[in-house]
């Protein structure tokens, strides 16, 4: 009875903070409303938004964004970190969240390699389960998810991150001991737990024609199989270089998109630090020893560099509102500079600037520009 007292002072709380922050529902000159009939604009929550403890981030994201999705709260080592123990604590405040302000909800996710807790794949000795009891535990733990949250998250990441860029097989754990199969099992049992969520796969990279073309061979098969698939996420984490290469990057937006599912642009942030090895991908066990030349700016942006993020960030929102009718999300890895993953991988205690707010919670410059732009297109 508490819980759910709980719960309902939530939504509440939440109804009456929107109504005071936002000066209308879509204003015009808000992300959501400059790209309303485009493609849905989202951002990624930490825990302290997603319980409503920053008003002024709550504010931002009313304001601007019709979409979210778990940063972490999702994934499996946080649900369920011991067979048997799950915790919905942060995840039934994400929905909550979402349906409250009515968006678009997208759980992330289901099935990937990394942060999976390790009893999912390991029996009382500490060996390998066979192939019959991993596929069980994964029906089991996509399937309590999806029906916790059936009707109110209108999207699932299934899989994320099957393939290596050269579009081989990645040899994670589920595919080691499960095989190829693992995926359609996956997107098998999330259907058969709420057949009308829409259900995707997800990865990075995408702009990798080994990767791209892998991945439109999943979706066939996967289709002529009967399988229900309805996106691809398109994850871009991107530095101020040429990587990803954008005219890579729209080949596999039309690739996915000929293929017959919606693209969604998922993940999206641009660092301003070099990286050590162009080959790390978004490997979140990659970790390397910081030091100072790593972190050139912990005091703040050189113009130079702020110019050279706006006009990479541009770059990206130009492709996306050319390609609008093929894009039906795009999902910023993110609020706030200072609550970026970037700042703590691959290295910890680093300043980076990667997001569409500043530190102080201001928009960018690009924010309005990116606004205009989409404005501009209607004319």
């Amino acid at each position: 009875m508490r819980t759910k007292l709980f719960k309902f002072a939530f939504i509440v709380g939440l109804a009456i903070l929107v109504s005071s922050c936002a000066r209308e529902e879509t204003p015009t000159d808000s992300l959501k409303g400059a790209l309303d009939g485009k493609f849905l604009i989202g951002t990624a929550l930490n825990s302290i938004q997603i319980y409503g403890d920053d008003s002024a981030a709550t504010e931002i994201i009313v304001r601007n964004f019709n979409s979210i999705v778990a940063e972490n709260c999702m994934k499996s080592e946080i649900i369920q970190p011991e067979e048997g123990v799950f915790d919905f604590r942060q995840s039934d405040a994400m929905v909550d969240f979402g349906v409250a302000y009515d968006m678009y909800i997208v759980g992330h996710c289901l099935i990937w390699h990394s942060q999976a807790p390790d009893w999912l794949f390991m029996d009382a000795g500490g060996k390998y389960v066979s192939r019959e009891v991993l596929i069980e535990r994964m029906k089991t733990h996509i399937t309590t998810l999806v029906e916790r949250y059936k009707g109110r998250v209108d999207a699932w990441i299934v899989v994320n991150e099957a393939f290596l860029d050269d579009g081989s097989w990645r040899n994670s754990r589920f595919y080691d001991i499960i095989g190829p199969a693992y995926i359609e099992l996956a997107f098998q049992f999330a259907h058969e737990a709420d057949p009308k969520a829409e259900l995707l796969y997800n990865d990075n990279s995408m702009f990798h024609e080994g990767k791209r073309n892998s991945v439109v061979e999943l979706v066939n098969d996967l289709k002529s199989k009967g399988i229900r698939i309805d996106g691809v996420g398109m994850q871009a984490h991107s530095g101020l270089d040429s990587i990803p290469p954008l005219d890579e990057f729209e080949k596999s937006i039309e690739a996915f998109d000929a293929a017959g599912v919606d693209v969604h642009v998922t993940e999206l942030d641009i660092t301003v630090i070099p990286l050590l090895s162009r080959d790390i991908g978004a490997e979140v066990s990659a970790d390397f020893k910081y030091w100072e030349m790593m972190d050139p700016y912990p005091n703040g942006l050189p113009d130079s560099v702020s110019i050279a993020l706006h006009d990479r960030y541009m770059e990206f929102f130009d492709l996306f509102l050319r390609q609008h009718d093929k894009i039906k999300r795009v999902t910023v890895w993110g609020l706030t500079d200072d609550q970026s993953w970037r700042n703590y991988w691959p290295i910890q205690g680093r300043t980076d600037y990667p997001l569409l707010y500043d530190r102080n919670y201001d928009a960018k410059p690009v924010v309005a520009d990116i606004i205009k732009a989409a404005q501009s297109l209607e004319e």
